[in-house]
């Protein structure tokens, strides 16, 4: 469909963007990924990562940010890089929730978090495209009376040879 290959490169183009911009110019997002990471090492009970580690966490996750957008675009593994993008992008999400902000910051923020709602659910919907193939679940559920029809056909056909020969 011509629609599906428009518009995956378009929804590709901001993760790309993003995940470009970050691992190039980190700092930019670093006081935002400082407060997320601060969050989960508090709740694992480990020590606060250094600047040094934070800086390179945000350029893995722009890289990889980008990465996946670059394979959606292109149209390789367009189910499984989707589904990556959205994943990488919760953590953006729960950083940029504007609920327990300062209120001079609530704006800002509830921009770049109803921004990553929607880049979530889109990258989720371009994930479950399936172009017109079956699903896993239907494959398995046909594969499952494809196995029965065949069984039911050898028990008829033992059925017919007992009952010839018992003639």
């Amino acid at each position: 469909m011509l629609l599906r290959h428009m518009a995956r490169p378009m929804l590709a183009s901001w993760y790309v963007y993003d995940g470009v911009q970050a691992a190039r110019n980190p700092h930019e997002h670093v006081r935002a990924a400082r407060e997320g990471s601060d969050l989960v090492t508090q709740a694992l009970g480990g020590p606060p990562l250094s600047e040094k580690q934070v800086v390179a966490a945000v350029r893995v996750h722009g890289a990889a940010t980008a990465f996946f957008g670059l394979l959606l675009g292109l149209g390789k593994a367009p189910r499984l890089s989707a589904v990556a993008l959205a994943l990488l992008t919760v953590p953006l999400a729960v950083v940029n929730q504007p609920f327990t902000a300062p209120k001079h910051e609530r704006t800002a923020r509830t921009e770049r978090f109803a921004r990553n709602l929607g880049a979530i659910g889109a990258a989720l919907i371009a994930g479950a495209d399936l172009e017109g193939r079956p699903g896993v679940s239907w494959r398995v559920a046909n594969a499952r009376a494809t196995r029965a029809a065949a069984r039911s056909a050898k028990d008829a056909q033992k059925a017919v040879k007992g009952a010839l020969k018992g003639d």
